[in-house]
C-alpha cells in the first residue's frame, strides 16, 4: 500500500503483523476505519473534495458486512458532494447509502435519511429527476420503519 502525503492509510503498512485490538475491529477493517477518520479530519478542515474521496474509500469493507457503517460513510460522502454542488453525484451516492440500509435498524441511519431529505429540499426547485426519485425512496424507507 503506498504512503500518502497526509500519513493516512498508507501508514498502516508499517504495523503489519501487529494485533488489532478487538474494540478497533467493531468499525471494520483498519484501513477502512482510517479512511473514515481521515475523511472527518478533511471535513473539519473544510476540504470537502478530499473528505468525499476518503468517505468513498472508507466503504471498502467486505461485501455484506458493516452495512450501517458503510451506509453512514456513503451519506457523509454524499453530503460533501452536495455541498460542492455535485447534486447528481450526491444523489447517486445517497442512493447507494439507502441500498446499504436495507434491513438495518438504527436511529443514526434513520436520522441520516431525514437529514438527506432536508438537504435535498434546496435542490427540489431545480426539477432534477434524481432528487425526486431519491426523495421518494427516502420517504418510503422512513415510512417502512415506523
Amino acid at each position: 500500500m503506498p504512503q500518502h502525503r497526509y500519513g493516512g492509510p498508507g501508514a498502516l503498512g508499517s504495523a503489519k503483523g501487529d494485533d488489532v485490538p478487538l474494540w478497533a475491529l467493531s468499525w471494520g477493517p483498519p484501513t477502512a476505519t482510517v479512511h473514515s477518520r481521515t475523511a472527518k479530519v478533511f471535513e473539519t478542515l473544510g476540504d470537502r473534495r478530499r473528505a468525499a474521496a476518503m468517505y468513498g474509500a472508507a466503504t471498502s469493507r467486505p461485501p455484506g458486512t458493516y452495512a450501517r457503517i458503510v451506509a453512514l460513510d456513503l451519506v457523509a460522502q454524499a453530503e460533501m458532494q452536495a455541498a460542492e454542488g455535485s447534486v447528481e453525484e450526491a444523489c447517486a451516492t445517497w442512493g447507494r447509502a439507502i441500498d446499504h440500509m436495507d434491513g438495518v435498524q438504527s436511529k443514526r441511519t434513520r436520522k441520516a435519511v431525514g437529514n438527506m431529505r432536508r438537504d435535498l429540499s434546496r435542490f427540489r426547485t431545480r426539477g432534477l429527476r434524481c432528487v425526486a426519485e431519491l426523495d421518494e425512496r427516502a420517504r418510503d424507507l422512513l415510512s417502512d420503519r415506523r
